[in-house]
């Protein structure tokens, strides 16, 4: 297979050569041409001081400048003057009796390399007229068999490594768009992944880092690369800064690491993966180290779901057979309290007992009949449901809610054409009007809620939340307080409420309702108000276990 051409690579050769050659003949005019007319000696000088300048000038443009690439113009100078060169060493070594005409090949092997095909004839064809005149003009040789032959093979070699010349071209062109191609992809990955990659060497400084990296560490993007990062890193990631040192100096891999990254007030989770690679260099052998790692935060929340939908679970099958084993006796002490103080002997302290037994056994029936509403949170007919629909139905309801503060204003927001999902329509109505119902109870007097519904596709899912058709989102913002940090873990459990005479099965059943569509219910909260959002698949999957 052809490789590929590096003209660089073959200029340097060129300089070489050159130089050799000249030097030569500057060296032989001088000590072993002792004879030589002084006219050969001069030219010999003048042809080894010209190629010091030229080479010299050529070289610092190609080196020192480095164009990428060479220009087309530069390689054809330097093709043009070795062509002159050549002629001048075969005037004064012999004309057409010199062995130095050879050499005429060589530059033509050259230019085929370095020009494209028809630069390589263009040179074969000034090759020939400059032997041609030195043979004619200068020498006055008669043109015989052998410098017909000679001209014939300066063609044949420019012919040929033409040919040549044009297939390596073609190839490293290539090969170097298929680099080029290549370079452009992985940057473009790198650049555009969600995870943050970091490369140090072995004293820390920073050789690489991609945007997600540059804006979950809150680095500079410009300045960093090459600057010692690591104790930077370690005040705000300790545990990515000591596992990138392991693997930087001890060759220690770490695989599902994690850290906690904290910029100013805002901290969050991390996982770290981490690798090490050594790269032969003329001084050694050089260790870096790769740290992948991203933002766990989805994971970490989805995790707390799935824990707390479990418990809910656990807790509504033990509670459920209780409230009905405490209902029915509930209900049988109550009937005899009131029986008893409606008998004659009564007197008023037994009557004002009794209606203080049978006013908390109302309020504990209420409260077991919201538990088995809540131990009852099941999905019991699919169905094609309007969500936008449901959603604004369930807003008008709250909107006109005896529990509403003075002044809420309950702003409904759906796209115009129907939002359809499939779901139980009734458990679904509870779940929205039982959110709805305590961001109007949050809000402060004269304060609004919004109701939002809207697509959202696959890929614009928090890390995480599978839902492969996609998913309608409800969205539910109060400018309230927020809520408090020592209730805010425990939202979701029964029995937790921060409102008076509230019985802290509201939210379980919304978690259980919203749970049971295989859906999840998110909550952010801040001192400015709190955002409830709800993500339900458009379609029930089989596994659903609805009920019937």
């Amino acid at each position: 297979m052809l490789g590929t051409v590096d003209p660089r690579q073959i200029v340097r050769w060129v300089y070489v050569g050159r130089f050799i050659v000249a030097a030569a003949i500057f060296i032989a005019a001088q000590v072993v041409w002792s004879a030589a007319p002084t006219e050969h000696t001069q030219v010999a000088s003048l042809i080894f001081g010209l190629t010091v300048l030229v080479t010299a000038a050529s070289a610092a443009y190609s080196e020192v400048f480095r164009p990428q690439p060479l220009p087309r113009a530069f390689l054809y100078v330097q093709t043009v003057f070795d062509v002159l060169l050549v002629t001048a060493v075969v005037h004064v070594t012999g004309g057409s009796a010199s062995h130095f005409a050879a050499l005429f090949i060589l530059v033509i092997a050259s230019a085929a390399l370095l020009l494209p095909v028809g630069g390589g004839l263009f040179i074969a064809l000034l090759t020939d007229l400059c032997y041609f005149a030195e043979v004619l003009l200068w020498s006055h040789t008669v043109p015989d068999v052998g410098m017909w032959l000679q001209l014939g093979v300066f063609g044949s070699v420019a012919l040929g490594c033409g040919y040549i010349g044009a297939r390596l071209q073609e190839a490293g062109a290539g090969t170097a768009a298929e680099l080029v191609l290549a370079r452009l992809q992985a940057d473009d990955i790198l650049r555009n992944i969600r995870s943050g990659i970091v490369t140090v060497d072995a004293r820390g400084n920073l050789l690489y880092a991609n945007p997600a990296a540059m804006e979950l560490l809150g680095l500079p993007r410009r300045g960093s690369v090459g600057a010692s990062i690591l104790p930077r890193i370690a005040m705000i990631a300790p545990e990515l800064a000591r596992a990138l040192d392991r693997a930087a100096t001890l060759k220690q891999r770490t695989t599902r690491g994690e850290d906690v990254v904290t910029l100013g007030t805002q901290a969050f989770p991390i996982g770290v993966t981490t690798t090490f690679s050594e790269i032969a260099s003329p001084g050694g052998t050089t260790t870096t180290a790769t740290a992948i790692f991203q933002d766990i935060s989805g994971q970490k929340r989805l995790e707390r779901l799935h824990v707390r939908a479990g418990r809910l679970e656990a807790v509504a099958e033990l509670g459920a057979s209780l409230a009905h084993e405490i209902k029915n006796p509930l209900a049988s002490i109550r009937s005899a309290v009131e029986q008893l103080a409606r008998m004659p002997q009564a007197d008023d302290d037994a009557r004002t007992l009794g209606a203080l037994i049978v006013r908390e056994s109302d309020r504990l029936s209420r409260l077991l009949s919201e538990f088995l509403d809540f131990a009852r949170a099941r999905v019991t007919r699919i169905q094609p449901i309007d969500l936008t629909a449901l959603v604004c139905g369930a807003a008008a309801l709250v909107d006109a809610h005896p529990d509403r503060r003075a002044g809420v204003r309950v702003i409904c927001s759906v796209p115009e054409t129907p939002l359809v999902i499939d779901g139980d329509e009734d458990l679904l109505y509870r779940a929205v009007f039982n959110l709805l119902l305590n961001a109007v109870q949050a809000a402060p007097a004269g304060g609004e809620v919004r109701v939002e519904v809207s697509e959202m596709v696959a890929d614009h899912l928090p890390a995480g939340v599978t839902m492969p058709g996609g998913a309608v989102a409800v969205r539910i913002s109060d400018n309230g307080p927020g809520i408090a940090a020592d209730v805010r873990d425990r939202l979701f459990e029964p029995f937790i409420t921060t409102k008076p005479g509230g019985s802290g099965l509201g939210l379980p059943v919304v978690h259980r309702a919203i749970e049971a569509h295989r859906g999840v219910v998110l909550v952010d909260t801040s001192a400015d108000g709190t955002r409830f959002t709800v993500l339900l698949p458009h379609a029930m999957p089989d596994d659903s276990g609805v009920t019937e």
